[in-house]
């Protein structure tokens, strides 16, 4: 999930540089919003099109994780977008809460990491050990094989 964080942060690099460029890196209420929208909508467009493509984005490749929608050859844009959408799901009560009480900062940041944990135990709860963002959107996150050993033969000298 850090790995995916990482590569989330690497996607909305240039759109939020070319954002602040244009906004004068105002923290106006309206440019804030707007800010949020961007990042919303740059992601969603990242993992709706890395789901669709191949099932992965480059951080379930690096733990051999693919993402399919049984029955079917490859995962709908239709499901990959309600699938994006479920999986806000992971911090939106938490940003509730902090939103509600006015937590900031650190507590902000506690209550969303304790969100994200409390969420991660759904997968507990499932027979399958499926998150409940994919039980809901029909998919289901699945581990392929690890690749076949690479032998290497010694290099005898000449």
């Amino acid at each position: 999930m850090v790995y995916e964080f990482l590569l989330a942060f690497a996607v909305l690099f240039l759109p939020f540089l070319i954002f602040e460029m244009l906004t004068g890196a105002s923290h106006a209420p309206l440019v804030e919003h707007l800010r949020q929208v961007l990042a919303f909508v740059v992601l969603g467009i990242y993992f709706v099109h890395q789901w669709t493509r191949k099932g992965q984005t480059l951080a379930m490749r690096t733990w051999r994780l693919r993402l399919i929608h049984p029955g079917h050859e490859r995962v709908a844009p239709r499901v990959a977008m309600l699938r994006y959408l479920l999986c806000w799901l992971w911090v939106l009560p938490a940003v509730i809460v902090c939103g509600v009480f006015g937590l900031q900062h650190w507590q902000a940041l506690g209550t969303v990491l304790a969100g994200i944990l409390l969420w991660s135990l759904t997968a507990l709860l499932d027979k399958d050990r499926q998150f409940l963002h994919d039980r809901l959107a029909g998919t289901r996150l699945v581990q392929l094989p690890a690749p076949p050993k690479k032998h290497k033969t010694p290099v005898h000298p000449g």
